[in-house]
């Protein structure tokens, strides 16, 4: 039975290093897996997560935009497990836009990301799925991918002038939609 899993914060090794591959995506602790990060990302109010932010250091996240008090403006999307993703191809347009993170609570950033994205993954069946993505929905996949490589979004920001408290965000930039 799928269970909330405790999710690792900034300074864990863990999320410093590159995960690795899912050879068998049908292994039950791989399935397993996928119903641990759907139940964790759905009760922690996130719009993605990675294995690596649950200690495991496998190339497997989900995206889970949906509206919610962390992301209150995010698109509707049914949860997406993605194994093995990778990025084909990207927009030459950045855009920046504020991010958080399950793993670095409390703080927001405001992070450069590509517009529009070209992608490829394995989905929990197997099946090689590609997908143009575009927005919001390209930015979680751009965070979610980056914890597959050991990075967190605070090393994306161009300055340290980027980042918000949680608080400050929610009155500053949520209310003033």
């Amino acid at each position: 039975m799928a269970e909330l899993m405790p999710i690792i914060q900034l300074g864990n090794p863990i999320l410093r290093q590159t995960a690795s591959s899912i050879d068998n995506i049908q292994d039950e602790v791989v399935q397993n897996l996928i119903e641990n990060l759907l139940v964790t990302v759905a009760q922690s109010n996130g719009v993605g997560i990675a294995a690596p932010q649950i200690a495991e250091s496998y190339r497997l996240f989900i995206v889970a935009s949906r509206p919610n008090p962390r992301y209150p403006n995010a698109p509707e999307m049914a949860p997406t497990a993605m194994i093995n993703p990778r990025i084909i191809a990207h927009s030459t347009e950045v855009v920046k836009g504020w991010e958080g993170c399950l793993s670095v609570p409390g703080i927001r950033g405001f992070v450069p990301r590509y517009q529009t994205l070209q992608v490829e993954y394995t989905d929990r069946y197997g099946e090689l799925q590609q997908q143009e993505l575009t927005d919001f929905v390209a930015r979680i996949f751009q965070h979610e991918y980056d914890h597959l490589e050991g990075i967190v979004f605070v090393d994306r920001l161009e300055s340290t002038q980027d980042m918000i408290t949680e608080q400050e965000y929610q009155q500053r930039i949520v209310n003033n939609l």
